[in-house]
């Protein structure tokens, strides 16, 4: 269930009543960060049900107890390529949804003295330009990770595109459709827009930290966070899990 936003074509905002109202627990800045992360997968997963909505798909044969049986199964391969850190909570979610997916990693920080978005860490499975990509990153809020993210996805030579954020400010979906117009943006809401620091108003805080956060509430540094998260990847691996059937 979503619709496109008025203002930008390319925005779809998924108002399943459900997602809503986990959103709505995950703003509470009284949410425990171990409920904070299962509802950020949680989200996520739901989101992707209405992200794959128009996925084409093709007849398989499994054999059931009973006998055979003709199904279907997605027609073309799914890459996940979330920005660290804060997308892994989210690409988690959706892999247990699309275990055949494979998983990318992009790692994006800001440069102090440019202030400049810059990929310090990228790994990618190969032969991502034939895939589907959906880049994920829980808040579009300036659109600089973001942009730099789909200019190094584009250099892989991937055309299928898609940007999968929890929340998304004015500020950010400009910035991304004066560089990317074509590419399709779903959100579970747009909020007023950013503050001085840039964050998005409501919002729900600094996704990363609040995902990262430690269980006295200090909150884990960006450095040993970016350690953190590449021993995360090390461990998730590449390999994407066949689905096991025929095609019919």
């Amino acid at each position: 269930m979503n619709y496109a936003d008025p203002r930008w074509p390319n925005v779809f905002i998924i108002t399943h009543p459900v997602v809503q109202e986990r959103l709505t627990v995950a703003r509470d800045k009284g949410t425990p960060v171990e409920q904070f992360r299962r509802l950020v997968g949680h989200i996520a997963r739901l989101m992707a049900f209405e992200i794959t909505r128009d996925y084409p798909s093709i007849p398989c044969e499994v054999l059931t107890p009973m006998g055979p049986c003709v199904g279907s199964k997605l027609a073309r391969e799914l890459t996940l390529v979330p920005i660290l850190r804060a997308g892994l909570g989210m690409a988690e979610g959706i892999h247990e949804l699309l275990p055949a997916a494979r998983m990318a990693h992009l790692g994006i920080y800001r440069n102090e003295e440019t202030l400049q978005p810059v990929v310090y860490y990228h790994k990618l499975p190969a032969g991502i330009s034939k895939t589907d990509v959906i880049i994920i990153d829980p808040m579009l809020a300036t659109g600089g990770s973001v942009n730099t993210a789909i200019d190094f996805i584009k250099k892989t030579g991937a055309t299928n595109i898609k940007m999968l954020c929890l929340l998304a400010a004015p500020e950010g979906i400009n910035a991304m459709n004066a560089k990317h117009p074509n590419i399709p943006i779903y959100t579970a809401a747009v909020d007023q827009g950013l503050n001085e620091k840039g964050y998005i108003v409501p919002g729900l805080g600094d996704a990363g930290d609040r995902l990262l956060e430690r269980g006295d509430n200090t909150a884990v540094s960006s450095r040993s966070s970016g350690k953190r998260a590449d021993a995360k990847i090390s461990a998730a691996g590449d390999a994407m899990n066949d689905i096991p059937c025929r095609l019919a």
